[in-house]
């Protein structure tokens, strides 16, 4: 009786605290997350992408994908080698995923720019398609592009419908990639399904 009687207090109180909360300066502004949890990735957890990416010879790959009210927040990570020249139609762009990179090691040479010449669909059958950025396209080249030499510390910026284009890459380059998805066009990616993931081989048309 004594154990039910706490259980029914605890009860109560969690519910007397909710309707408080929800009683608090009601004329404010809502969290847009209505009760989300935070989350958190490893150091550890990265690099085990980062090695898979060198053993498979695999370059982008989607960590996590996660809800944050109004939006999806996906983190990927990239692991991108030697490149003397760019390859044919290489330039990339995400219709409706905007990009953040965090260089992580290595530099490379990337150029960025809205015109896109000789535009081709990205089939959406590919994995990065449905499950990583979204429909977008492929491009020869962009017109009057800005290039940026990346090193290990920066940051960039990639708006939606924004071109860009790896034009060399000196050894290496790694980095963490932040996807923001406000119309989540790419499905959510949680821990368990990342420790699948990570162990056993990749599949899928990339």
């Amino acid at each position: 009786m004594k154990t039910m009687a706490t259980l029914l207090v605890g009860v109560l109180c969690g519910v007397a605290a909710m309707l408080a909360q929800a009683k608090i300066n009601p004329t404010d502004p809502q969290p847009t997350c209505a009760m989300c949890p935070g989350y958190y990735i490893p150091a550890s957890e990265l690099e085990a992408y980062r090695q898979k990416a060198i053993a498979e010879k695999l370059t982008d790959q989607q960590v996590r994908d996660v809800e944050i009210g109004r939006a999806h927040v996906g983190i990927g990570m990239v692991h991108r080698s030697k490149l003397d020249a760019p390859l044919p139609n290489s330039v990339a762009e995400h219709d409706q995923v905007s990009e953040v990179y965090y260089i992580l090691d290595g530099s490379a040479t990337l150029v960025l720019g809205p015109d896109i010449t000789n535009r081709q669909r990205r089939p959406a059958t590919l994995q990065t398609v449905r499950e990583f950025n979204g429909p977008g396209n492929n491009g020869s080249e962009i017109r009057n592009g800005v290039a940026h030499d990346l090193k290990k510390g920066d940051v960039v910026v990639i708006p939606a419908g924004t071109g860009h284009w790896f034009t060399k890459i000196d050894d290496h380059i790694d980095y963490v990639m932040v996807r923001i998805d406000p119309d989540k066009v790419t499905p959510l990616k949680d821990e368990a399904a990342s420790k699948a993931y990570l162990a056993k081989p990749a599949r899928g048309d990339r």
